[in-house]
C-alpha cells in the first residue's frame, strides 16, 4: 500500500510525548516549528499519487504497490531506478531533507536482505526483521532513526559510563520482550515520524552486549520521550524570510523510560562483534549511502543555482574572477553527481543477492561533499556582500512604504521584491540558523569526517594501486621489450 500525504498526517495525532522549547507538545501538527516540516514531508507521500511520477516511485511486487525504497534492487537497472526515486524526493525538497522517508526504508529494505546475518545471531531475529519489513511495505510507515549514544565520556565504553543507563541498553527481559532504558541521538525527525528504527553503529567494545540492540516501536509507545532541540525556524510561514523553512528538520533526543519493546520487533542484541559489523556487512550503509550522495547532488544543484543567479542579477558575471568562482562551484556540482554514476555503475551483487552500489565513490563524497558545500556557500556569500545584510523585512514588501523605496532595491532586469526575495533565499541557505544547521549536518551525515576518511584507506582494495607502484620501482621488462623491438627494426 503507499499512502496520501493525508494518510500520514493523521497517524501523527496518536498521543506521542513531544516536548519543545520547556513545554509538552499536544498536538505536532498545530506546533509552527513541526507542522511545516510534516506538511513537507506529506507532500513526499502525495508525490507516489503523482501519475507524472508513481513508475519513479513506486514499485509493484506480488500485486502490491510499494516505495521502491522498499523494493531490493536485483540488477543494475533496479539500482538506477532507485536512484531516480531518490532523485525525484531529492529535487521536490532541494535535497534539504536528509532524513525523507525513503532514507531508513533502504536501511531497513537491506537489512531485509541479509535477514540470514541477523538469523546467525538468533533465528527469531532473521524471522523478526523480515517481518518488520513487511509491515513496511503494507502500510508505508515512515520510519525516522536514532542510533548515536550521548556523549556523555567518549573516552569510556557504554559499560563503563558513570550512569549505566545513560546510554540506551537493556534492563531485563520479559515473556513480551526487552525492557529498555537510556537515550539515543540524533533523531531527525522522529517528532514527526511513525516508527522509531534504533540499530547499534561501531564501536562497541566486550561487556558492551546489552548496549547492542536493534528494534523499531512506534513513536507514541507509552515510556517514549522526544525532546526537541531550539527551533530554527519559529514561523515557516514566513515564505519571503524564510523560504527553506518548511524543510527545517526538526532534531531531537529520544529517551526511553523502562520501555517494553515487543519480542516480535526485537531484530538484535548480545554480539558486540556482530554489532559492529552489521551497518557495513548488510550493506545499509552502501544503500543509504547512494540515498546520501543522490540528495547531495541535488542540494548542491539548489546551492549553486542560487550562486549563478546572485551573479546574473547584479552583473558581477561580467567579471572573470566571478566567472572563476562560478566555473570552481559548477565543477564542484558535476564532481558529485559523477559520484553518483560512479556508485552506480561500479555496482555489483552482494552476498545477499542485492544489487549493491559501490562504496568507494560513496564514501569518496561523503568525505568531500562537506568541503565542496563549504565552499559554494562561501561563494554565494562572497556574491551576496553586504545586500545579504541589508534586506528589508517581509512586512516592509507589503507595506504603504515600500512603493517609494522599492526602486532602491532593484537588480539587473529584476524588480525589488524579486532582489529582496532572493537575497533572503541566499541567506536562508547559508547564513541564517538554519543554513548553519544545513552546514553543521551535511560534516556528520555519515560520521566522524575523521574516520570516514580511515575507514575509506582501510576498506579500500590498493592492490592495483601498488602493482602500478612496483612497475613503476622495476622497469626492466619495459625496457628489454623496448630494446628487443630496436633490435628487429634494425
Amino acid at each position: 500500500m503507499i499512502r496520501t500525504g493525508a494518510d500520514y498526517l493523521r497517524g501523527l495525532r496518536d498521543g506521542r510525548e513531544v516536548w519543545l522549547a520547556g513545554h509538552r507538545v499536544p498536538d505536532v501538527l498545530a506546533e509552527p516549528a513541526l507542522a511545516g516540516v510534516a506538511h513537507s514531508v506529506a507532500q513526499l507521500y502525495d508525490l507516489q499519487h503523482d501519475p507524472a511520477l508513481q513508475d519513479v516511485l513506486v514499485d509493484q511486487e506480488d500485486g502490491q504497490l510499494v516505495p521502491v525504497s522498499l523494493a531490493a534492487p536485483r540488477d543494475a537497472h533496479a539500482l538506477r531506478r532507485r536512484g531516480a526515486a531518490f532523485r525525484a524526493t531529492a529535487e521536490a525538497t532541494f535535497g534539504l531533507l536528509g532524513r525523507s522517508p525513503d532514507f531508513v526504508n533502504t536501511a531497513v529494505t537491506a537489512f531485509a536482505s541479509a535477514d540470514a546475518f541477523f538469523a546467525s545471531v538468533d533465528p527469531r531475529f532473521g524471522r523478526n526483521i523480515r517481518a518488520f519489513h513487511a509491515q513496511c511495505r503494507a502500510s508505508d510507515l515512515f520510519l525516522s532513526h536514532a542510533t548515536i549514544n550521548p556523549p556523555a565520556d567518549r573516552g569510556r565504553s557504554s559499560n563503563d559510563q558513570d550512569d549505566p543507563y545513560i546510554h540506551l541498553r537493556i534492563v531485563r527481559e520479559t515473556s513480551e520482550g526487552v525492557v529498555v532504558r537510556g537515550a539515543k541521538l540524533i533523531g531527525t525527525l522522529v517528532p514527526i515520524a511513525d516508527e522509531i528504527v534504533v540499530f547499534p553503529l561501531p564501536k562497541y567494545h566486550p561487556g558492551d552486549e546489552a548496549y547492542t540492540v536493534a528494534f523499531s516501536i512506534p513513536v507514541g509507545t507509552p515510556g517514549v520521550r522526544i525532546v526537541c532541540r531550539e527551533p530554527f525556524v519559529s514561523d515557516p510561514g514566513r515564505r519571503v524570510s524564510n523560504p527553506l523553512g518548511a524543510y527545517d528538520e526538526m532534531d531531537a533526543t529520544c529517551i526511553f523510560d523502562d520501555v517494553t519493546v515487543p519480542w516480535d520487533r526485537v531484530f538484535f542484541y548480545g554480539d558486540v562483534d556482530a554489532a559492529n559489523r552489521l551497518y557495513d556487512v548488510t550493506t545499509a550503509r552502501h544503500h543509504t549511502g547512494q540515498h546520501g550522495i543522490v540528495r547531495g547532488a541535488a542540494k548542491a544543484e539548489l546551492l549553486v543555482g542560487i550562486a549563478i543567479a546572485l551573479a546574473e542579477m547584479s552583473g558581477t558575471n561580467a567579471f572573470l574572477h566571478v566567472q572563476e568562482m562560478l566555473g570552481e562551484v559548477l565543477g564542484s556540482l558535476e564532481l558529485a553527481k559523477a559520484g553518483v554514476l560512479a556508485a552506480e555503475a561500479n555496482a555489483a551483487p552482494s552476498a545477499w543477492g542485492t544489487h549493491t552500489p559501490a562504496i568507494e565513490p560513496i564514501m569518496a563524497l561523503r568525505y568531500h561533499f562537506p568541503k565542496l558545500t563549504a565552499r559554494m556557500i562561501e561563494v554565494i556569500q562572497i556574491l551576496g556582500g553586504g545586500s545579504l545584510l541589508g534586506t528589508p523585512a517581509e512586512e516592509d514588501l507589503r507595506s504603504e512604504l515600500w512603493p517609494a523605496i522599492e526602486p532602491f532595491f532593484r537588480g539587473r532586469g529584476v524588480s525589488g521584491e524579486e532582489r529582496v526575495r532572493l537575497l533572503k533565499l541566499a541567506w536562508d541557505a547559508t547564513g541564517s540558523a538554519f543554513g548553519q544547521r544545513q552546514m553543521q549536518y551535511e560534516r556528520y551525515h555519515s560520521g566522524d569526517p575523521v574516520r570516514l576518511a580511515a575507514a575509506q584507506y582501510f576498506g579500500y582494495d590498493t592492490t592495483s594501486l601498488l602493482d602500478g607502484v612496483g612497475r613503476a620501482l622495476n622497469p626492466r621488462p619495459v625496457l628489454a621489450a623496448a630494446e628487443k623491438r630496436v633490435e628487429m627494426a634494425e
